[in-house]
């Protein structure tokens, strides 16, 4: 289902509630993929839907269409049998983004806020005490922290459970103080250093649905957004550039890990 990007007028609550039901999906399953190695399974129901042509915001921006193209086109070119050589460029490509860090781009907020650039940092504790409102906790933040790309989706998709303004407010603000700030930069750097078209699609599709996200809940609260490049500047520190992640250096019980 594509749900058209609505006025300002269009606030009454089946709309409101018809709004959540698709942006939440859409979170989910953006989510889902970044969170895990994509199988043949899940690229068979990835073309049986059209992703992410399919998906319920329609992303009407130049970036957004570019992303969705670039990403209809990797899905549609998967063989409907994958093949094990595909299957092996995939699952390295994952590695080299959410695992290893071989692209130098990393999945979390705090390498790119932090003067320093290192791991769970204040950003990450920042991201926790939006968690803590809701009643909300990652299960194992020395695994994954809190402020992982996975764990932010899924905290949004949350927040449009209940479709009232209060929620609405607090998913712009978050979008403004942590993942607007980062998940530009993140995409720009995956999709020119990956190896798959397909994961170059989805960092992009992925960077350009969280702005049209945010312009969807301006025009539902009649409220102007900041640009991304203004909350990039303002997040802007010197020093070494917070997406260079070679090495990892773990030092104390902080689990402190500087990208870098």
């Amino acid at each position: 289902m594509n749900v058209p990007f609505p006025s300002q007028s269009a606030q009454d609550a089946s709309l409101l509630e018809t709004l959540s039901t698709a942006v939440r999906e859409d979170l989910c399953a953006l989510a889902i993929l970044h969170d895990r190695e994509i199988d043949a399974e899940t690229l068979a129901e990835l073309k049986r839907r059209d992703f992410p042509a399919s998906i319920g915001l329609r992303l009407r921006s130049d970036e957004g269409r570019r992303a969705t193209e670039l990403m209809s086109a990797a899905v549609a070119a998967f063989p409907d049998i994958l093949k094990s050589s595909v299957a092996d460029e995939l699952a390295v490509d994952f590695a080299d983004i959410y695992l290893t860090f071989t692209l130098h781009a990393a999945p979390t907020e705090s390498p790119w806020l932090d003067p320093d650039h290192m791991e769970r940092q204040e950003p990450m504790f920042a991201v926790r005490a939006y968690y803590r409102r809701h009643g909300l906790k990652v299960i194992d933040w020395s695994k994954r922290p809190d402020d992982h790309l996975v764990a932010q989706l899924l905290f949004l998709a949350h927040l449009f459970i209940s479709p009232d303004m209060t929620a609405l407010r607090e998913a712009t603000c978050f979008l403004d103080e942590h993942l607007r700030r980062w998940i530009g930069r993140f995409a720009t750097r995956v999709a020119q250093r990956c190896g798959t078209p397909f994961y170059a699609g989805l960092a992009l599709v992925t960077a350009a649905y969280i702005e049209e996200l945010r312009d969807l809940l301006s025009s539902l609260l009649e409220e102007p957004a900041p640009s991304r490049a203004v909350l990039e500047a303002l997040s802007d520190r010197p020093g070494v550039d917070p997406g260079n992640a070679g090495g990892i250096a773990v030092s104390g019980s902080e689990h402190r890990v500087r990208y870098g």
